[in-house]
């Protein structure tokens, strides 16, 4: 079992949930609810030990989970913002952390 697998897994729940929350537009919505999607499965593949390729994925998505929020048209409000980055940055962490636990492991 693996912490980082359980821990993308909810952030990705919690990004679907987010998507359908009334403060942000459309572009908003899909783009949470699409990156929710991926990162939440990609997270549920994470939870028994495994491949090497789950922590490349969650990296991307963490990257586009930062800078998707200063896209003009996907921007809605602050707290939209703030949701997105934070995200973002936990999922890009919890990738690296992926990436040097796979070294170690090697």
């Amino acid at each position: 079992m693996s912490w980082r697998g359980w821990t993308t897994f909810v952030l990705g729940v919690w990004l679907v949930i987010a998507a359908f929350i009334p403060f942000g537009g459309v572009g908003i919505l899909v783009d949470d609810l699409i990156v929710g999607i991926l990162i939440g499965i990609i997270g549920f593949l994470m939870i028994p030990e495994g491949s090497k390729w789950q922590g490349w994925i969650i990296g991307l998505a963490g990257i586009w989970m930062i800078i998707s929020p200063f896209i003009p048209r996907m921007s809605a409000y602050t707290a939209n913002l703030t949701n997105d980055l934070v995200i973002g940055i936990i999922v890009l962490l919890i990738s690296l952390f992926e990436r040097s636990s796979k070294k170690l492991a090697a």
